[in-house]
């Protein structure tokens, strides 16, 4: 079987086991839930980790598909917004995952990293890395950033506009 020497796997660029948690820009109850935790959120790149729990995994013991996927979602929308952590926030726009491996703990590890952004979109990719470092799910994914969405007593006219047509 061939390693393959990802960005992903560099020690060089990313945080050791012993980096610091960071607060998250915004306060998601879904992620709080979970249990993930940010780690780096800098220059286009966010790592964020889970520390696998029962309610985690699949009836293969290993962690479920859709934990993979919010793992790599985060990672990417971090990266995304790590160049202005207090600007807009942003929203996924489409996502393509690929599971190499099942995802074993006891931690994961998603790094995301900006490939292209633009005044309205982002353009990244992130990896699911076990806790040896070894590479098990890899995603695309774009990014709208946004200033404000519904919730707060805040609304994005369109949703707006369609409540006052249903009223």
């Amino acid at each position: 079987m061939c390693a393959m020497n990802t960005p992903f796997s560099s020690p060089l660029e990313w945080p050791d086991d012993e980096a610091p948690r960071l607060p998250l820009p915004a306060h998601i109850p879904f992620l709080d839930h979970l249990g993930l935790t940010l780690h780096a959120c800098t220059d286009g790149r966010a790592e964020v980790r889970l520390t696998l729990q029962p309610e985690h995994l699949n009836s293969y013991s290993v962690a479920h598909g859709g934990v993979v996927m919010t793992l790599l979602d985060v990672g990417m929308a971090l990266a995304a917004r790590s160049h202005d952590l207090h600007g807009p926030g942003v929203v996924t726009i489409e996502m393509k995952s690929s599971f190499m491996r099942p995802s074993e703990g006891p931690v994961l590890r998603s790094r995301g990293r900006v490939l292209h952004r633009s005044a309205t979109m982002a353009f990244c990719e992130a990896a699911i890395l076990n806790s040896r470092g070894t590479l098990c799910a890899h995603a695309t994914g774009t990014f709208k950033y946004l200033r404000a969405l519904p919730g707060q007593g805040r609304q994005v006219k369109a949703f707006q506009r369609a409540q006052e047509v249903d009223a």
